[in-house]
């Protein structure tokens, strides 16, 4: 029981971090655990999609409450990278965050989104689609399903 709590303990962490500003792969994680068919596919994508969704959160709260120092040195995105994501937000609006799930460029989004004041249940919606999306391809690439 405990080492099944430390397997989906670590999915969730990776997929966590992988949605901040650290570099982590989940989908690297959650591929190793579906191969090993001991646990159930729909468990892991959904551990693995809490938890990216709740580290795209904390990008966004980020966004919205640290963006005045966008101009320090330790700030995790220089000012062309920001001004791209909200450029980018700002042409496509909601439906640009369906694109959170893709690496630098969603971190870069769900930071702009925060620093753009998007509300917070619009933004967790359509996140969390873009993000179970990418892991219901991950586990079908996976699994041979496509």
């Amino acid at each position: 029981m405990a080492i099944e709590w430390a397997l989906y303990g670590g999915l969730f962490f990776s997929a966590f971090l992988a949605a901040t500003v650290f570099p982590a792969q989940s989908e690297i994680v959650l591929a190793a655990l579906l191969v090993s068919h001991s646990h159930a596919w729909f468990t892991l994508i959904a551990v693995a999609t809490v938890g990216n969704v709740l580290g795209s959160i904390t990008s966004w709260w980020l966004g919205h409450r640290v963006v005045r120092w966008k101009n320090k040195t330790w700030f995790p995105f220089d000012a062309n990278a920001l001004a791209r994501g909200e450029a980018f937000y700002k042409a496509y609006g909601l439906w640009a965050l369906l694109l959170s799930c893709v690496p630098v460029i969603g971190d870069v989004l769900c930071v702009a989104a925060g620093a753009l004041s998007v509300q917070l249940l619009p933004f967790v919606i359509v996140v969390t689609i873009g993000k179970l999306a990418r892991y219901l391809f991950v586990a079908a690439v996976v699994l041979n399903l496509i």
